[in-house]
């Protein structure tokens, strides 16, 4: 065993033949003679510093630096925040070590479990661990941290060697003692009393609000931590801490919940998978879905994706057999559903020929009457506002503007106005026509949720008309009749849930292009239903679309079934989540510079460019899971060495490089 005096001297042992001998090491004065080195990641989004750097702990910080805390360090000039991953007796190089600068945080923030997922899903997603930290944990709340003071994390359980199961399962109801949230609470009860933590991942703030609070009412909010940007950042910090010392038991929150520091972790709920508020906007452009089924895998966790729809990702683990499929049988289906009607059916358009070309087709405003007698009625629309789009009333094409092609609206007040205005350039067009068929009589493609508000008042006079929309959504509404207008997620619930749901607009939200445009709308119906009562109840949806697939998917109630024939498209076209996906976003020349710079598996090209709405182009491609691994690894490498080089670094780093991003199918 060396000498520890010798070598912080610097001097060099003898070497034996067979050692090369060991680099000088050079400490600076001060510090500690335990544990001298501690090793530091840097908070930086530059690829080639994503790797730990050695630095030497000063005597005065020997206690405090300890894995887990925040430090500032000096780095090329400059004053950097980084995380102390271990302490070290000996560098792991030979250079001049600098000394820690200052302390940021002595609590021992950052689990090591939970570096090690942030540092599997950079990895996975050809990012940095840097960035993927930044998602995961909080912003400190100094102030917060004197509660915590002299409180030890409790240890981290080693994975099972049994992993708990990992299902997909079906929310038939979103309301009552039947829907999603008691399900939620059926399964982190169960893991709490075994002794166990559980984390829950929910789409937004109003479902972690339902989720949370019926938690609290049965294991009490000291077991409960919620974790939400909307809490602001010192609740946020102090939930996060209470969950990193063993406080709470159970994490409640939005897509960053999944990071959440809890020790015992057995089960992890993702509610709605697909939501697209899961994917992460930011460099390494994470899914919550991935991060969720890595850390049951590195825990041995049970995971339970839970949703009234079925999505393609999770389907393919089932078939895979990696999940198992918990979905109801078909006759619990049916007892929970609605009544679905499709004004699209031979049925109804024998009985309303016109149903086809109405908004609000006669089975609609039946279904409406019938439903006010009983209680409230869900109208769900494709967007807020007044008439958003507008389409030839022959043809049915999307009306543009000649001047810069943006989109045209018809006026609120004046629906059959042929006077249209831009939405872009705000040019007003007198005696418009069609640039299809060159007809003059003009439509509105989906009527917003205040216009359609405005219109069914007239139509039911003397009935309240609710409206709920993104800016100013409506959480709850009594059992009383009402129309309740809504846009898409933000439908409020019904304590003894709708007596029905028209879902409008159908047609024009599937005009919209793009690979997931269908499975998206399915999803909206399916959700609106789930807040309908049972047909045996008197539960009614009226769908009006015309795409008898999706139709038909909603009347038998089954998602699952609609989701394995997708995916089994997917699969004879090559495309996700059949195949995994690359996106690249750059200026031209330094997209192609990027592209020559890789090393690819045989077989395997780009599709494209294609411009983008910024002026940059993009890039796809396509590979199999197999050749994951080594797709992601070479992006990796070059983006570390594009990184690296003075004259290429800054170029290199507006390079957007996106793994599994299907909204960049999207037009």
């Amino acid at each position: 065993m060396s000498d520890p005096g010798k070598e912080r001297s610097g001097e060099a042992q003898q070497p034996t033949l067979l050692e090369a001998p060991p680099a000088p090491v050079s400490y600076p004065a001060g510090t500690t003679d335990r544990l001298p080195v501690a090793q530091v990641l840097l908070e930086t989004p530059v690829p080639h510093l994503d790797r730990p750097f050695d630095y030497a702990v000063p005597s005065d910080l020997a206690d405090r630096a300890v894995p887990g805390s925040r430090v500032k360090v000096r780095f090329a000039g400059r004053e950097l925040t980084g995380w102390v991953l271990s302490r070290l007796d000996a560098p792991t190089t030979g250079s001049r070590l600098s000394p820690i600068s200052k302390m940021v945080s002595a609590l021992p923030v950052l689990a090591p479990e939970v570096l090690e997922l942030c540092q599997q899903v950079a990895l996975r997603c050809a990012g940095t661990a840097s960035d993927v930290l930044r998602a995961g944990l909080p912003p400190r709340a100094a102030r917060v941290e004197k509660e915590f003071l002299g409180l030890e994390p409790p240890p981290a359980e080693l994975t099972p060697l049994q992993p708990r199961e990992r299902t997909a399962e079906l929310a038939l109801k979103s309301y009552g003692d039947s829907g999603w949230q008691h399900r939620v609470l059926a399964a982190v009860e169960e893991v709490v009393e075994g002794g166990g933590d559980a984390v829950v991942v929910v789409p937004d703030q109003r479902d972690l609000e339902a989720a949370a609070g019926l938690l609290e009412d049965r294991l009490g909010e000291e077991t409960i931590a919620r974790l939400s940007a909307e809490m602001g950042p010192t609740p946020r910090y102090r939930s996060y801490l209470r969950l990193r010392f063993g406080q709470a038991k159970v994490a409640v929150g939005t897509r960053s919940a999944v990071y959440a520091p809890a020790a015992r972790l057995r089960l992890i709920v993702m509610l709605d998978d697909d939501d697209p508020s899961h994917a992460e906007p930011r460099a390494p452009y994470q899914h919550t879905r991935e991060v969720a089924l890595l850390r049951a895998v590195q825990t041995g966790a049970g995971v339970m994706f839970l949703s009234s729809h079925r999505s393609l990702e999770v389907q393919r683990l089932v078939e895979r057999g990696w999940l198992a499929d918990r979905a109801p049988g078909r006759d619990v289906r049916r007892a929970a559903a609605p009544r679905v009607i499709s004004t699209a059916d031979d049925f109804e358009q024998e009985r309303d020929p016109l149903a086809r070309q109405a908004r609000m087709p006669a089975a609609a405003y039946r279904a409406a009457r019938e439903g006010l007698e009983k209680g409230p009625v869900l109208v769900q629309v494709g967007r807020a506002g007044f008439i958003p789009a507008v389409l030839c009333a022959r043809c049915r094409s999307r009306q543009s503007c000649p001047s810069c092609h943006g989109p045209l609206s018809l006026p609120g007040h004046h629906a059959q106005s042929r006077t249209l205005q831009c939405r872009w350039c705000g040019l007003h067009h007198r005696d418009h026509r069609c640039g299809e068929c060159g007809h003059a009589v003009f439509r509105a493609g989906v009527r917003g949720a205040d216009r359609t508000a405005q219109e069914l008042g007239r139509a039911f006079p003397g009935v309240p008309v609710i409206s709920s929309s993104g800016d100013r959504a409506v959480d709850a509404v009594g059992g009383i009749p009402a129309l309740v207008v809504s846009t898409p997620g933000v439908e409020p619930s019904a304590p003894d849930g709708y007596a029905a749901a028209l879902l409008l607009d159908g047609d024009a939200q599937l005009h919209r292009e793009g690979l997931d445009v269908p499975r998206r709308v399915l999803a909206r119906w399916l959700r609106a239903a789930s807040l309908v009562r049972p047909h045996g109840d008197g539960g009614t949806v009226v769908v009006t679309a015309g795409d008898q697939e999706l139709t038909g998917a909603l009347v038998r109630g089954d998602p699952v079934g609609y989701a394995r024939r997708e995916l089994y498209r997917r699969a004879e076209l090559g495309l996700p989540p059949a195949r995994r996906m690359l996106s690249l976003t750059a200026e031209l020349h330094q997209g192609r510079e990027f592209i020559d710079s890789l090393r690819l598996p045989e077989g395997l090209a780009w599709i494209g460019p294609s411009p983008e709405d910024d002026g940059r182009q993009r890039w796809l491609l396509f590979f199999s899971y197999a050749e994951a691994e080594a797709v992601v690894s070479e992006v990796r490498r070059v983006r570390r060495t594009s990184s690296a080089a003075p004259a290429r670094g800054e170029q290199q780093h507006s390079v957007r490089v996106a793994v599994d991003d299907v909204g960049a199918l999207q037009v």
